[in-house]
């Protein structure tokens, strides 16, 4: 049975967008069955181009990313959510809408924040940097998501683990 991972950053423009970019690309190359999603609670509608270039750079297809509502995910016919990641401040702070999870129970929630490398300082070539290391750093997490026994944890367990993860 396949997870699904929500990440959601308030527009949907660049961290969630990496994180999305980087969980699907290693769970694809492990053979590991998880589906990542991002959403936004603003999306912007526009992914930004220093994102879509790390993820370029690293090897990652953006042809399918786009940014979209976090309403996208919390419709009956959408994906059965096993976690929601946000990875910005602000859409850690908002209330969400109600996710559907696995075995009709709501999905663990867990907050990995990042600093916006859209802020960076230093023109483009700041950017650039910015948005590499955040993709770096990003991609760690996941790769340690992605090394859980996600099929035989319990909820406990892995609410502890993901947590564990985001204090790393």
């Amino acid at each position: 049975m396949t997870t699904h991972v929500l990440i959601l950053c308030t527009h949907n423009s660049a961290r969630s967008v990496l994180a999305e970019g980087m969980l699907n690309h290693w769970a694809r190359r492990l053979g590991r069955d998880l589906q990542a999603h991002s959403a936004g609670s603003a999306p912007s509608g526009r992914i930004n181009p220093f994102a879509l270039q790390a993820l370029a750079e690293a090897g990652i297809d953006t042809s399918s990313a786009r940014s979209k509502s976090w309403d996208e995910f919390s419709t009956p016919g959408a994906p059965a959510l096993s976690i929601v990641i946000t990875v910005c401040d602000s859409a850690a702070a908002e209330q969400c809408p109600v996710f559907f999870g696995g075995n009709g129970g709501a999905p663990l929630k867990v907050h990995w924040g990042y600093p916006d490398p859209s802020n960076a300082e230093g023109g483009d070539d700041g950017k650039r940097r910015a948005f590499e290391l955040t993709r770096q750093a990003i991609g760690y997490r996941m790769l340690q998501l992605l090394a859980l026994p996600l099929e035989t944890m319990d909820r406990k367990a892995l609410a502890a683990a993901l947590a564990d993860i985001g204090r790393n």
